[in-house]
């Protein structure tokens, strides 16, 4: 038999074969479905092993539960060294032509295509299979670049794509595989945890859960930025990943780390560092989060915030480092907002900042983030910088207080393990 077809069938539905279809991301296959039925290409974009492999196929799984024929999906991940032989896109048409005539799959035909950036001019053959008006092709790609939809294929499928950002574990779906019921205990678990998905199968164990997070590490560092970038000092690369890490929550601009790293005898000029940084955040481990000026109405440039992908970095890896629970939860209620579908900036207003404005198809919402409102002086802070904002977009301060406080000149106060359910 050709190995490619042997590929195929150990890792396809065909003939009853079991997957493992992991953890039911619903907040994800439930948004997915919605789209399906139609050419639009489904992209599925996210840091590695954050579970977008577990979601294509559990899209599959609602595709036969709802009467479609197994031999009609075609699952690629190319991530497995079964598929080290599609190095291009002409690999890739070959591969489905050679899974047509073998299979004979009929009628409408389901692809999947797992870490597809790792194909060699892909966007060719996906752009000619979606538009392919002589069969009846629906593509689903996920890739572990923000770059992804950049360039060509953007170009080429303008206005027939859909994509759809994967994120660790929200704080409901850590409900859910823990069992735990909500409420400030298990929000501080969760904040102490992490969200990626395979840190929940391991034991509680400080070293495993340490090199675990070390080979997430070094693969994405490695697989999606020193291969792809060609980077040369690796262990910079890495610093650098470190630095934003353990400033996480804090301004930060180039010139910033610049500084620091000639303090500690490193030279590191200013191009190489901007690029590290912006591989990096392509790379999904860090976000980017501008500061926007309330006043103007302007983004800002300069310095910015960076925010972690999952705090599981920081827990397993950096754990020596000062970092109080407020730069956490900062971090978290960021994730969530952007889960939420928000475009998200760091406030200036005049000599204040505000934590958070996000902003979605109409609704605007500023955000103030605070362990406990408790003590007068800090509940006066976190309230003054939202009280000074002379528009009538709705503000609220998110806190770990057991108890919900009463609206304060408008101002609502939330407790955090609450904040997810009134962002719908």
């Amino acid at each position: 038999m050709d190995e490619r077809m042997e590929a195929l069938r150990r890792y396809n539905l065909w003939g009853g074969n079991t997957i493992d279809f992991g953890f039911e991301r619903a907040e994800y296959t439930v948004k997915i479905k919605d789209y399906i039925g139609n050419r639009l290409v489904k992209v599925l974009t996210g840091q590695r092993r954050t579970g977008k492999s577990y979601i294509m196929r559990q899209i599959a799984r609602r595709l036969t539960d709802g009467g479609v024929p197994a031999e009609n999906i075609l699952f690629v991940n190319r991530e497995l060294s079964a598929f080290d032989f599609l190095k291009s896109g002409e690999d890739l048409e070959a591969l489905v032509r050679l899974y047509m005539e073998t299979v004979r799959p009929q009628g409408r035909v389901y692809i999947f295509i797992d870490e597809i950036q790792l194909i060699e001019g892909w966007e060719k053959t996906v752009n000619s299979y979606s538009q392919d008006y002589t069969a009846e092709y629906e593509l689903f790609i996920s890739g572990s670049n923000s770059k992804l939809l950049s360039g060509e294929l953007a170009t080429m499928l303008s206005g027939r794509y859909v994509e759809f950002a994967i994120y660790p574990l929200s704080y409901s779906e850590f409900l859910s595989v823990t069992g735990m019921a909500a409420g400030r205990e298990s929000y501080m678990a969760y904040m102490d945890m992490g969200g990626l998905p395979e840190l929940f199968s391991l034991p509680d164990k400080m070293e495993i859960r340490h090199n675990y997070m070390a080979s997430v590490k070094d693969s994405v560092l490695l697989k999606d930025i020193i291969q792809r970038h060609q980077v040369r000092d690796a262990r910079l690369l890495e610093e650098v990943f470190a630095f934003l890490v353990n400033n996480a929550s804090n301004l930060v601009s180039v010139n910033s780390m610049v500084k620091y790293f000639k303090g500690r005898g490193q030279r590191a000029g200013y191009d190489v560092l901007s690029a590290y940084m912006g591989y990096i955040e392509e790379s999904f481990l860090v976000h980017k989060c501008d500061r926007f000026d309330i006043g103007g109405k302007e983004v800002l440039s300069g310095t910015a915030k960076y925010y972690i992908n999952d705090l599981s970095y920081k827990n397993f890896l950096y754990p020596g480092f000062a970092y109080g629970i407020g730069y956490k939860l900062e971090n978290l209620v960021y994730l969530q907002l952007r889960r939420a579908g928000y475009s998200v900036y760091t406030g200036a207003a005049k000599e204040r900042e505000v934590d958070f404005i996000a902003m979605k198809t109409g609704r605007t919402v500023y955000v103030q983030t605070t362990c406990s409102l408790q003590d007068a002086q800090t509940a006066r802070r976190e309230y003054a910088s939202l009280e000074g904002i002379r528009d009538n977009y709705e503000k609220m301060v998110v806190s770990l207080d057991d108890m919900t406080l009463p609206s304060n000149n408008g101002i609502n106060h939330v407790r955090a393990w609450e904040f997810h359910s009134i962002l719908s």
